[in-house]
């Protein structure tokens, strides 16, 4: 198949197959009797033994590739399926198939199916584009790739630039002794707090976004905390990177990637993407503003013609990405799809456990979670915006900060009107410790083990789990502690 051979035939058929079940499962529950009419959870009578399974699928994300890792490695997707049905069949058996139907729908097409294909083709189009030649990692260089990496973060994303600028930024500083800290400020940077001005740049966000948040509502409410975040670690990375440079044999002799010339010089290889990923910013945009009467109600469901336009041009711009990016193209990223499948896999559990638990949290204080809502209350009965960010950020340190951004928007009320009006610091607070403390540890954020991976492929020694929390402990903790009495009080 020449050029476009990455395209194969084999793909195409899985792809299908899979079509083919989802739409068989989609028939099947419609013609379940009564999935249509099922009722919405009342989250005050729930038990909180139904949080069980979601507790279980994330502290299964953060252990189990600690002290089980070959196993994890193969059996992630089985891990979480497991999760997911010790919640589903007990809550059909309970609650009956109509109820659980229903919220399985609802959960597929509001949140799962559009975070997913927006996730898949921000990772497509920036694995599309190569950036070739040999960059010579000096302070002013690095810090300018961070600075960089930090504006194109909301733009395509924190998975996206992570993946477009790490080996180009590994490959200018493998002639340096050290080069740890340079990976280290990028995931700090790049790959969480550059993500955190519009839905495109980190998961959260775009949740909200699904929820009912505009599009520029964060760029408009927390800009002067990210500025400060990103300015503040660009600035004490150039006078750590500045003083290892000036040390003795912190340069090689001899550069590991040598300078080269012609056709092979410094540029972009798969420069189309650039205009695929202008695409995706159009269609995200084109459903938050387009407001259309057409909705179609799948099993109690709204589905509104603006997303199912988003989400089937994401789906064609992914497969023109595919289709027409040259093979060497991918090759020399080495792109693959094994990042993807276990996100698309592990949220597939997430999105369904999940569902109890935003139903208790907003039952507030009379659900089962009580507990958690006055925690971020003050006494008075409003919301505290500095325990809104502590609690979001340190379980998104900890967990995954996508369902831990869900969980504290349902425990403020879930109303996006109120939440980005009169609870607007509430959202704020939340917003800002789901990205920012997402850096916190290598699970925190998607793109942080994906970061380490790539480094470690490439011959950086990187931080144990606990040396990296060192590393993020003794920088973004003071940080987002002075962050907590300027803006979050």
């Amino acid at each position: 198949m020449g050029r476009h051979s990455y395209w194969s035939e084999m793909e195409t058929t899985n792809i299908l197959k899979a079509a083919r079940r989802l739409s068989a499962a989609a028939l099947l529950l419609a013609a379940w009797p009564g999935v249509a009419q099922a009722a919405d959870l009342d989250g005050s009578t729930l038990s909180v033994l139904w949080g069980v399974p979601f507790a279980g699928i994330l502290l299964s994300i953060a252990l189990m590739p600690l002290l089980a890792p070959i196993f994890w490695h193969h059996h992630f997707g089985k891990v979480a399926a497991a999760w997911g049905l010790a919640f589903l069949l007990p809550f059909a058996v309970a609650f009956g198939p109509a109820v659980a139907g229903a919220n399985l729908v609802h959960a597929l097409l509001a949140e799962y199916i559009p975070f997913v294909i927006l996730l898949t083709a921000l990772y497509t189009v920036a694995g599309g584009i190569y950036i070739r030649g040999n960059l010579h990692g000096s302070p002013g260089l690095n810090t300018g790739l961070l600075a960089l990496g930090a504006v194109l973060a909301s733009v395509m994303g924190t998975t996206g630039a992570s993946m477009l600028l790490i080996r180009p930024l590994i490959r200018a500083n493998d002639n340096r002794k050290h080069v740890v800290h340079v990976v280290v400020f990028f995931i700090f940077i790049v790959s969480n707090a550059g993500g955190s001005l519009t839905p495109l740049g980190d998961p959260p966000l775009f949740l909200g976004f699904l929820k009912g948040v505009d599009f520029f509502w964060t760029v408009g409410h927390i800009l002067p905390e990210t500025m400060f975040l990103i300015g503040t670690l660009l600035a004490l990375f150039f006078a750590l990177d500045t003083w290892f440079y000036r040390q003795g044999a912190e340069v090689l002799p001899r550069d590991p990637t040598p300078d080269t010339g012609g056709v092979r010089a410094f540029g972009f290889d798969g420069k189309l993407n650039f205009a695929l990923l202008g695409a995706v910013v159009a269609l995200v945009l084109l459903s938050g503003f387009w407001k259309s009467p057409v909705v179609f109600d799948i099993m109690g469901t709204p589905v509104g013609l603006p997303g199912i336009v988003r989400d089937v041009g994401l789906v064609a711009v992914t497969l023109a990405s595919l289709w027409l990016t040259p093979r060497q193209v991918h090759d020399d990223n080495q792109f693959g799809w094994a990042p993807m499948q276990e996100v698309a896999k592990l949220f597939a559990g997430i999105f369904l456990t999940i569902i109890p638990v935003i139903a208790m949290l907003k039952a507030g204080t009379d659900g089962p979670f009580g507990a958690v809502v006055r925690a971020v209350t003050r006494p008075d009965g409003t919301a505290d915006p500095a325990m809104y960010f502590w609690a979001t950020g340190v379980l998104s340190s900890f967990l995954d900060n996508a369902p831990t951004y869900l969980v504290f928007f349902n425990t403020a009320g879930g109303d996006p009107a109120v939440l980005m009006t009169t609870l607007a610091p509430t959202l704020a607070a939340i917003s800002a410790g789901a990205v920012f403390m997402g850096a916190n540890t290598y699970i925190g954020n998607a793109p942080n083990m994906m970061v380490k991976a790539i480094a470690e492929d490439r011959g950086v020694k990187m931080p144990s789990f606990f040396g990296y929390m060192l590393w993020s402990g003794g920088i973004l903790v003071p940080l987002f502690l002075v962050m907590t009495f300027i803006w979050f009080r």
